[in-house]
């Protein structure tokens, strides 16, 4: 008997329809993307051979510029509103919506607190013009870093074990002023902190460059 021939069938899928999909997607999300703001100071960090990356989340980032003046940052939007509303009614600040959505989108905070209303409701531009970036407080008279400190872990809430305490100090930074924020972390037993810096070229014959070779003879491999 005849064999039946099955008709053939073509393999060619129409992808006009997931196409459009997808460049709408990436539309939506190019418009509804907020940038990281710009931070307020320029750190040039010293150099080091340490290859660690410094984590995305669950961090307390404290900045510290050639003159000393510390500003705070950490991750995540929930747990930034959590801070300034405990700070908020702490220290009866009187902060608005406006002022607390802020905080909650912006950048560093670098300034007393006393002074953290009238900073939030100024503009990145006009903050630098106003003097108030004067930095957080950390002379033995007035110490609000620890409060920073503090009120970021509580900001935390169960992810408070795998909190990362970073400095991102300038090359220039007076000893002095990393020596005041370290005794404060000090104070606060917090013992293992993160040093942000740039990376270079480990030392040719020493134990990390022979390390950084090998690693480079068995990728070719």
């Amino acid at each position: 008997m005849p064999k039946v021939k099955m008709p053939r069938k073509s393999t060619n899928i129409d992808m006009t329809a997931m196409c459009d999909v997808a460049f709408l997607l990436l539309t939506f999300f190019m418009l509804a993307t907020k940038f990281k703001p710009d931070e307020p100071v320029t750190v040039v960090t010293p150099s080091s051979i340490n290859t660690t990356l410094l984590p995305d989340s669950d961090v307390l980032l404290f900045t510290v510029d050639k003159d000393g003046r510390v500003f705070f940052s950490m991750d995540g939007q929930p747990k930034r509103r959590k801070l300034i509303e405990d700070l908020n009614t702490q220290y009866h600040l009187g902060l608005d919506e406006k002022e607390i959505k802020s905080f909650v989108v912006g950048a560093s905070v670098g300034t007393p607190i006393k002074d953290l209303k009238q900073y939030l409701s100024l503009s990145e531009d006009q903050r630098k013009a106003s003097g108030l970036d004067k930095g957080i407080p950390t002379d033995s008279a007035n110490n609000e870093l620890g409060a920073w400190i503090e009120y970021g872990i509580a900001a935390q809430g169960g992810s408070f074990n795998n909190l990362k305490y970073c400095i991102k100090a300038d090359n220039q930074t007076p000893y002095p002023k990393i020596k005041e924020i370290l005794d404060t972390f000090k104070k606060k037993h917090i013992q293992k902190l993160n040093l942000v810096t740039n990376l270079e070229e480990p030392p040719k014959g020493t134990a990390a460059w022979e390390e950084q070779q090998a690693n480079k003879e068995a990728g070719k491999e």
